[in-house]
């Protein structure tokens, strides 16, 4: 094979690379986009993150922050556990029983303070079953022995919330209102939140016979009392001066308190809600409305008692009224 013929085949082998190097086998794309045209695409599920559920001492902690934020600091988490700063000192939730921090590793010796989810709504009535029974009757049988012999509750948190530690200073922190026609000795701080409880029901008695009715009922209005809860050594709020108790002129034989009735009805809790005094619904959703919760909500029924817990609202997200958007 001569020169020429050498050279001729080079040149065609060369030129035959460089279209498929550059033109692919097909001619039809260049080598960049023919490289890119196999390529398969990498497919990926999306990834969902998901927040972590809120455990209940985060919950609680955050709740009462909220309730009473010129008083309490943002929520936060250290040492293991939720806390919240209040006058100076780290109050932990600790099992429920709400410490500060100095008495943190003494939380057996105390039980939790009351922290549960506030229903919006009685439930349709539906009597007790057997084991609903036994379950009651359980926990009065147990509350009476505890009364014996009682954990005491944690008040430090409320001590420190209210500035109340002793019964002197519970009385300095008390003022007196008048409440529906009637005098009344509450704490300062609800005040407001009370008047305004006593606007909505009496503008709603304008055009609501029962609640007419229900006022003219009234007998009287009890607020503070230094005590502990009936039957326990765990200090009511009523020493704190933040529940109030409206009672009747008459019950007309209707239950009002669970523990009242239990001394002549062992199966209380089998009394149905039409044989309980109720206040009218626009008279509970008035108070809830400001703050306040409604004993006969409570399995432990008291259907006069009604108490400013507006951290336990939060906690149920049940919405009250901004007293930034009052007229």
């Amino acid at each position: 094979m001569n020169s020429f013929n050498k050279l001729n085949i080079f040149i065609s082998v060369f030129f035959t690379t460089c279209v498929f190097l550059f033109a692919g086998p097909t001619g039809e794309k260049s080598g960049s986009e023919y490289y890119l045209a196999q390529a398969q695409p990498i497919t990926q599920e999306p990834v969902i993150i998901i927040p972590p559920v809120p455990d209940r001492a985060e919950l609680v902690m955050k709740a009462l922050a909220a309730a009473h934020p010129d008083r309490v600091g943002p929520a936060e988490y250290r040492n293991g556990d939720w806390a919240v700063m209040l006058a100076g000192k780290w109050f932990y939730h600790a099992g429920g029983r709400l410490l500060p921090e100095e008495l943190f590793d003494q939380a057996d010796k105390y039980s939790g303070q009351p922290f549960y989810n506030y229903i919006a709504e009685l439930p349709p009535w539906n009597p007790p079953g057997p084991e609903e029974s036994e379950r009651m009757r359980s926990m009065t049988e147990r509350r009476q022995q505890q009364s014996r012999s009682p954990v005491q509750r944690s008040n430090h948190f409320y001590d420190a919330l209210l500035r109340i530690h002793n019964r002197d200073e519970s009385w300095e922190r008390m003022k007196s209102i008048r409440f529906l026609g009637f005098p009344v000795m509450v704490h300062y701080s609800i005040l407001s939140q009370l008047s305004l409880v006593e606007e909505t029901i009496q503008r709603e008695a304008k055009t609501n016979s029962a609640v007419r009715q229900w006022i003219a009922g009234i007998n009287s209005v009890e607020g503070w009392s230094w005590r502990n809860i009936e039957a326990t050594q765990s200090r009511s709020f009523h020493s704190y001066g933040t529940a109030i108790d409206i009672l009747p002129k008459s019950t007309g034989g209707l239950a009002t308190y669970w523990l009242w009735t239990s001394q002549y009805n062992p199966e209380w809790w089998a009394v149905p809600y039409s044989r309980r005094l109720h206040p009218p619904p626009e008279v509970i959703k008035a108070f809830e409305s400001f703050g306040f919760i409604w004993g006969g909500k409570w399995t432990v029924y008291d259907t006069m008692h009604f108490e400013y817990r507006p951290e336990i609202l939060i906690f149920s997200n049940i919405p009250m009224m901004n007293l930034r958007d009052l007229p």
